[in-house]
């Protein structure tokens, strides 16, 4: 009996049939895998921005409309800051360099929360000084009353500006997080300024860049501002 077994056996893996079936089973089975791989949920939407016309570094006119169609990120920096806004620009040349493979799909927008002092000519130095891609980056300025309803109103982020007592320096504080915002200007997430926050973010830039606008669900509300 065991000696038919092995003869039959002998005879399927002699036979080009045989082979035929496993090279195929071979090609297939990556296939399946990646038809059943669970595709991820987009991030969720948080509101949409409203529409906002400021000034880039080289004093041209630049708004929401500039970026419609295109994922992008935002943070919010000025460039007398000598604490948190280096290391926040820092990152967001990180994120910059980090971009190369998605072409020019993603855009990163820099706020200045102090446009009373920062001109484009300051933003440009300032661009210039952080290795900034005029392509892929913007810095954008303009008056007080607009920024600040685009920072706060729009963004929900915390923005706040006061003399010093004494000094006559301004204190300003503002938001340390990044925002992602989809190709139709819709807020998809705030992302903390460290490795894991970053990883997130770009995940998330991805995923929308892949998948474009589409029909989501009602935005989350955001009920408090965001530091």
């Amino acid at each position: 009996m065991g000696s038919r077994i092995q003869k039959a056996a002998a005879k399927l893996t002699g036979s080009w049939v045989f082979w035929l079936i496993v090279l195929a089973a071979s090609f297939s089975l990556p296939l399946v895998r990646s038809f059943t791989r669970e595709i991820p949920e987009p991030p969720m939407v948080y509101g949409q921005l409203p529409d906002f016309e400021l000034t880039d570094q080289d004093g041209d006119s630049y708004g929401l409309s500039d970026l419609s169609g295109k994922v992008w990120i935002a943070n919010f920096i000025f460039t007398s800051c000598g604490d948190v806004c280096p290391r926040l620009t820092s990152r967001m040349r990180e994120i910059q360099n980090r971009l190369d493979k998605m072409g020019d799909s993603v855009h990163l927008v820099s706020f200045s929360v102090d446009p009373i002092h920062d001109t484009p000519d300051k933003l440009r130095d300032y661009a210039e000084a952080y290795g900034a891609r005029r392509d892929i980056w913007t810095f954008l300025t303009g008056p007080l009353d607009t920024i600040e309803s685009t920072v706060v109103g729009g963004f929900k982020m915390v923005m706040q500006i006061g003399e010093t007592e004494d000094t006559g320096f301004f204190n300003i504080v503002h938001g340390e997080r990044f925002v992602l915002v989809d190709q139709r200007g819709r807020i998809r997430g705030y992302y903390e300024a460290n490795d894991e926050g970053i990883q997130h973010l770009l995940n998330h830039a991805g995923l929308l860049a892949n998948i474009g606008p589409g029909d989501d669900p009602e935005p989350a509300v955001v009920s408090q501002r965001t530091s």
